[in-house]
């Protein structure tokens, strides 16, 4: 019996995981009722074509399973965003696939596209989902540490990362955590760098909305030589306040698409079927006129967490883009930035994430990251507290 036992272990992979420092904040956060800035849930109002269409397709009987790549009309609807907006031109049928959240279609790509063993660069501070997926597939991960305060890209360093082992880099922008916009020159620096050494390049583009003070948001895709090794990665679930719904979608050469499909069918079989409904809706029905608004709402946001902060003597990084801020937390008693955390959730009842939990080797111990993607009752009420503190 001995050697029958010996074989009920958990996997090599197992023992070094953990739930992710993000989502025990949340738990924290609701067993003491505080004011949740940890997570990005965006809990703000879902716009109305949105809402109403899901609703409908709902009472309209759409509730089984949808073709593997998504419905048609969220498909389309996508390919014409992406002219639109982002300037890609992709064949709906062909280079557009519906995924379950942006971190489905991640997933989905990294397992077609890598193997155990490959070697993936990520921009530190990076997005733990990114980190944690690849090394969930036994591909390593090498970090690639931007320069504070203003995240700016060291071109040297990224050449130093790149190995023979080296099959592709991460693009988050705009980021999480740090709200970077990576510039039109850093990106073509990156792309050429691609380009040089035959790497495909990942872009997760989710908050590409969420751009202040001018800032710009470029698709890589759209660079010379980018289109056929890039996968571009975005979803509704931010613009539109429904991160539950888990709808998100990709684009990628159709050499690729094939087997991406089979994998996000065999670990997701689809998003589900309503909800694509109601995301087509939304493409297909708000204006620019929604996309400029949700601009300007969101830096009021940023703006007015940033300031709340530095009133708390908490130095803000002005973020560029997407709904987070990391801030200086050498005020909060505490050893560590988790000790951090939940020191500063006991004092103020406001909840963040360690900045450790988007760094690699032991760095981002002095940093806290909030979200100010809340109900203006909510985010101000945040600021009152961490005021008082």
């Amino acid at each position: 019996m001995r050697g029958v036992a010996d074989k009920l272990h958990l996997s090599a992979i197992s023992p070094g995981t953990a739930q992710s420092e993000i989502r025990a904040m949340t738990v924290e956060c609701d067993r003491v009722g505080g004011v949740n800035l940890a997570q990005g849930v965006c809990d703000t109002e879902v716009p109305q074509p949105v809402a109403e269409r899901a609703v409908e397709a709902i009472a309209q009987g759409y509730n089984i399973y949808t073709r593997l790549d998504g419905i048609a009309p969220l498909r389309q609807a996508i390919a014409d965003k992406l002219a639109q907006h982002n300037g890609l031109s992709v064949d709906p049928d062909a280079e557009v696939q519906v995924t379950s959240g942006a971190t489905g279609g991640f997933l989905a790509a990294s397992m077609a596209l890598f193997d155990p063993g490959d070697e993936v660069v990520l921009f530190e501070p990076f997005y733990g989902y990114h980190l944690n997926t690849l090394r969930t597939l036994r591909v390593q991960p090498v970090a690639v540490p931007l320069a504070a305060p203003d995240w700016t890209l060291d071109l040297d360093a990224l050449r130093r990362a790149v190995t023979p082992r080296t099959r592709g880099m991460v693009i988050n922008s705009p980021s999480n955590p740090s709200g970077k916009v990576f510039s039109r020159a850093e990106l073509e620096a990156v792309a050429a760098l691609a380009i040089e050494h035959d790497l495909f390049v990942i872009t997760d583009e989710i908050y590409e909305y969420f751009v202040f003070g001018g800032a710009q948001h470029l698709s890589p895709a759209t660079l010379d030589g980018m289109a056929e090794r890039t996968i571009t990665i975005s979803g509704l679930s931010k613009t539109f306040s429904i991160t539950g719904w888990r709808v998100g979608y990709l684009a990628a050469d159709r050499r690729w698409m094939g087997a991406i499909r089979y994998f996000h069918d065999l670990v997701y079989v689809c998003s589900p079927s309503p909800f694509q409904y109601g995301a087509a809706a939304g493409l297909m029905q708000l204006s620019g006129s929604f996309y400029a608004a949700l601009s300007a709402e969101y830096e009021a946001k940023r703006d007015l967490l940033c300031a709340a902060l530095a009133d708390a003597g908490m130095r803000p990084h002005i973020p560029q883009g997407a709904y987070y801020v990391l801030a200086d937390a050498g005020v909060v008693p505490g050893a560590t930035a988790r000790e951090k955390a939940r020191n500063l959730l006991r004092e103020t009842g406001v909840a963040a994430v360690a900045g450790t939990a988007f760094f690699a080797g032991g760095r981002g111990e002095d940093l806290l990251r909030f979200c100010f993607a809340k109900r203006d009752e909510d985010l101000q009420t945040a600021c009152k507290l961490l005021r008082g503190r």
